[in-house]
């Protein structure tokens, strides 16, 4: 297990004794300035090595608010809350016209968790690419195809807060940000969207610091647990970590979380087994290595460049920068 950080991140006044380079790790700096990086953060033992950028500045996480949601679904589902062979039926969800068929409201929590729910209505937070590759409505029966289906993300949040009664950030608050100490985090940097789609349901949309999200990252790093409390539940990061599914790459899919298969994750770069990623549009990231006991996590501004992006290429490339400042 890491240490954890208390108020304050404690950093790694000399990198040398932990093996790294400083002239390497220079090279990463350099690295992020070519490709715009808004802030990038390497925790190694729960401490942090390197940082550059802006790490205290919040930023949209984009979809990494899946994997903050998978989180809260194991905290509830170990309270009872939350029973995942629900079906949609059963818990009275339906969306705007054209409405649910019967068919469709067989989906189960756990296929929407899966991304395998089997639904292609129109959502709202969806990018153009996921937008143009979605499947013909009725084409797939719940849970036999997988497709990254921003519908199934954004119906978890009106499920969660119909069945727990409480709303998804409060509930992130309470559970992960005040135990974790969270240094940024408020209520007033989250909401919801809604778009002109055709859709009730709507996005939960969290902005937040590349120093708060490494924490979220080291409590899966150190399966759940923070300090003397068990927060998630070990058996549900386990569980939301496996691999239920591959996209077109081979790269694994859980509870919305990306998961390594085989070696594969990230294009160019052996990350190892049982590494996770948490992912947001244009270049952010949150990437957990077991097997390095290292979180690394990588921020692109949104806000001020309205064009441009840190690919997966890219990030690969920066993180094999940091892996080849190991001596």
């Amino acid at each position: 297990m890491s240490e954890l950080p208390s108020k304050n991140w404690e950093k790694i006044e000399n990198p040398q004794e932990y093996g790294y380079s400083l002239e390497k790790l220079s090279e990463a700096e350099k690295y992020c300035r070519e490709i715009n990086s808004a802030a990038f953060m390497v925790v190694v033992d729960g401490k942090v090595l390197f940082e550059y950028g802006e790490t205290a500045r919040k930023f949209s996480c984009h979809s990494i608010r899946k994997s903050f949601l998978s989180a809260l679904y194991g905290i509830y589902v170990k309270k009872g809350v939350i029973n995942l062979n629900s079906t949609l039926g059963e818990l009275g969800i339906d969306d705007g016209e054209p409405s649910l068929t019967e068919i469709e409201k067989q989906a189960e929590v756990s296929d929407l968790l899966k991304s395998r729910s089997g639904i292609y209505h129109v959502s709202n937070f969806q990018t153009p690419t996921s937008k143009s590759k979605i499947p013909e409505r009725g084409s797939h029966k719940p849970g036999s195809f997988w497709y990254y289906n921003n519908w199934d993300f954004n119906v978890l949040g009106t499920i969660f807060n119909k069945l727990t009664g409480v709303d998804i950030f409060q509930a992130y608050k309470q559970e992960i940000a005040d135990p974790l100490q969270m240094e940024d985090f408020t209520l007033e940097d989250c909401h919801y969207h809604e778009a002109d789609e055709k859709s009730t349901h709507l996005a939960y949309v969290f902005r937040v610091t590349a120093r708060d999200m490494a924490r979220f990252g080291l409590l899966y790093l150190n399966k759940g647990k923070w300090k003397d409390k068990q927060i998630i539940p070990q058996s549900w990061v386990e569980e939301s970590s496996k691999v239920y599914s591959h996209d077109e790459k081979g790269v694994g899919y859980g509870y919305m979380w990306w998961v390594a298969s085989d070696g594969k994750l990230l294009p160019g770069i052996e990350l190892g087994e049982g590494t996770i990623i948490a992912e947001g549009f244009r270049g952010h990231y949150i990437l957990i290595i077991p097997e390095k006991n290292m979180v690394i996590v990588h921020r692109f501004n949104t806000y001020d460049l309205k064009e441009g992006e840190v690919t997966d290429e890219q990030f690969s490339k920066l993180i094999q920068i940091i892996f080849n400042s190991k001596k």
